[in-house]
């Protein structure tokens, strides 16, 4: 079945304009066409439709999963009267001890958190444990090999200092391409680079429904 995903703006990436009252439409788990609404919808007449409010972008891309999923505990909501919502660093993922158990469970948390920021894709060196790159790959995440971002400590978030939303897209769209999209709550680009990945309300992963907010 052919989805056309409409959101009040589009950013397309690569250079392109943004499409006011922009869409994508997919078929299975590339993008068939994208481009005004209107255009899309007189095409395919019979297309599932799912609108989104604000903008709509190609899938974004972390460029520290593997640091991220390694060096955070990521708490089970049933853990939050003690151990609190935001992933645990340092002393306090150290003070939790090395038990295979929770993390395990941890990562699953982080890659879920991932998706509920729009993460579509994840970079990772060669040397990435095995299973690290196995959950990413479960999870819905394309992994592309890549070293990962030195410097300070990584960042949930893929907007998270971005000037523009295309630096943190892991690929303009294209037609034939893999369909990952990804919504905002935001009227416009300013506004999401603003609110940063936590406006997410949906993403989609080669053409699949990952994450949808409530």
């Amino acid at each position: 079945m052919l989805t056309i995903h409409v959101a009040a703006l589009l950013l397309p990436g690569g250079g392109r304009a943004p499409v006011p009252g922009g869409a994508v439409a997919v078929r299975d788990a590339v993008i068939a066409a994208f481009g005004p609404y209107g255009e899309l919808a007189a095409a395919h007449p019979a297309a599932r439709v799912r609108r989104w409010p604000g903008v709509l972008t190609p899938g974004l891309v972390q460029r520290n999963a593997v640091r991220l999923l390694e060096e955070s505990y990521f708490p089970d909501p049933r853990e939050a009267d003690t151990l609190g919502t935001a992933p645990l660093t340092g002393e306090a993922l150290d003070a939790l001890g090395p038990d295979d158990t929770w993390r395990t469970g941890s990562v699953r948390r982080g890659l879920h958190r991932m998706l509920r920021h729009g993460t579509t894709a994840a970079t990772a060196a060669p040397t990435a444990p095995p299973a690290l790159i196995t959950a990413m790959r479960r999870s819905g995440l394309l992994v592309i090999a890549a070293p990962a971002d030195p410097g300070s400590a990584p960042r949930l978030d893929p907007l998270a200092g971005a000037t523009a939303v295309a630096g943190a897209m892991a690929a303009p769209l294209a037609v034939g391409g893999r369909a990952d999209l990804a919504a905002f709550d935001a009227p416009d680009e300013d506004a999401l680079l603003a609110a940063g990945g936590v406006s997410c309300v949906a993403t989609v992963a080669a053409g699949r429904l990952v994450y949808r907010g409530t």
